[in-house]
């Protein structure tokens, strides 16, 4: 509280004091500033709390369900080329052409799914995909290469395995050569499904 200046009463009451009570606008000015001050406190716990959950959030999101990814090198180009971002769902329920990503060798690598267990691959020279005797309608290509090969084709994906390749055959290492191989489940991460940068190419993967 604010007081005025002390003052000295007249004759005969020498020694007491007597204090003025603060103004109508003192008393204003003071509730207006404690209560600035209190809304404030109350905005900056809110922010915090906010925050605080929207972090909890998204740990609980990347541990769980999805998880950001930088693509690196260009195997998977056109569709996704090195520096982007995308997110993958966790999950091991693919649909054959979807992007897989999966751990090799403490990296996370990004493929396509041709193939699942028990299925026969067979690649042409010039790079022309069968699965089981049926050929793979794949727009998303540039162009078909046969690319870097060690295994024998037709080949059978062993059980609890899946077959993938790069999209830019022609660089890609992937399950056409026992360096990768085919990937199993235990291996398996999720789909790639949607790119958040750059911004220009915001949108689901394809």
């Amino acid at each position: 509280m604010l007081a005025s200046k002390p003052a000295y009463a007249g004759a005969g009451a020498a020694g007491s004091i007597a204090v003025g009570s603060p103004s109508a606008n003192a008393l204003r000015d003071e509730l207006s500033r404690v209560t600035t001050l209190d809304n404030r406190r109350r905005a900056i716990m809110s922010a915090i709390g906010v925050l605080a959950v929207v972090s909890a959030i998204a740990i609980i999101a990347s541990t769980f369900f999805i998880s950001v990814l930088q693509v690196r090198g260009n195997s998977m180009e056109p569709t996704m080329t090195d520096g982007e971002l995308v997110i993958a769902t966790h999950s091991n329920n693919f649909k054959q052409g979807e992007i897989s990503a999966f751990y090799y060798n403490n990296k996370i690598l990004l493929k396509r799914v041709v193939a699942f267990p028990g299925d026969w691959v067979d690649i042409t020279r010039d790079g022309v995909v069968f699965v089981n005797g049926e050929m793979l309608q794949e727009d998303y290509l540039d162009q078909h290469a046969l690319g870097k090969t060690d295994i024998e084709f037709p080949y059978q994906v062993p059980e609890n395995r899946y077959f993938v390749l790069g999209d830019n055959r022609g660089v890609s290492i992937d399950s056409r050569s026992n360096a990768i191989g085919t990937v199993s489940e235990e291996q398996l991460i999720g789909n790639a499904v949607f790119r958040v940068w750059p911004l220009s190419s915001f949108g689901p993967i394809h």
